[in-house]
C-alpha cells in the first residue's frame, strides 16, 4: 500500500499465533488438555515440545528444562459450549475452580488450572 507524504500506514496486530507454557510433566499435561478438547497437532506425550490445535490458533507445552518462573497469568479460549466442556472436565476428574456462570461483562466462563498451575478460562460470548 503506497502512502502519501505526511501520512503513516497503520500497523496492527492481526492475530495470536500461539502461546506457550513450560511444564513439568509432558504426559500430565497434555492429557489434561486432550481431556477439554485440544487436539495434538505436534509432538505428543513423550515429547519435550507438543503443539495442540486451539481453533485457530495454538498452545504449545514445552518440557521444563530451565528454573521455573515465578508468576501468575490466564489465558482465556473461546468454545462453542462452556458447559459441555465443564462437564468434559469433570467427566474426566478434573476439577474447576467453579461452576459456569454468566459473567457482568458478557462472558458465560468457568476457570481452571493445568498440572502446573497455569490458568484458563473457559468461555463464550453472551447473546
Amino acid at each position: 500500500m503506497n502512502t502519501s507524504a505526511g501520512e503513516e500506514q497503520q500497523v496492527r496486530i492481526e492475530a495470536l499465533s500461539a502461546i506457550t507454557l513450560a511444564v513439568r510433566d509432558m504426559r500430565t499435561s497434555v492429557r489434561f488438555y486432550e481431556a477439554l478438547g485440544f487436539e495434538v497437532r505436534h509432538g505428543g506425550a513423550s515429547e519435550d515440545f507438543t503443539s495442540l490445535e486451539c481453533g485457530p490458533s495454538f498452545l504449545n507445552l514445552i518440557a521444563q528444562t530451565h528454573e521455573r518462573i515465578e508468576g501468575w497469568g490466564r489465558f482465556i479460549v473461546h468454545v462453542s459450549d462452556v458447559d459441555q466442556i465443564y462437564k468434559k472436565a469433570l467427566d474426566a476428574g478434573l476439577t474447576p475452580s467453579h461452576a459456569p456462570s454468566d459473567a457482568p461483562w458478557g462472558e458465560r466462563y468457568f476457570h481452571i488450572s493445568d498440572p502446573d498451575g497455569h490458568e484458563l478460562s473457559v468461555a463464550r460470548p453472551l447473546g
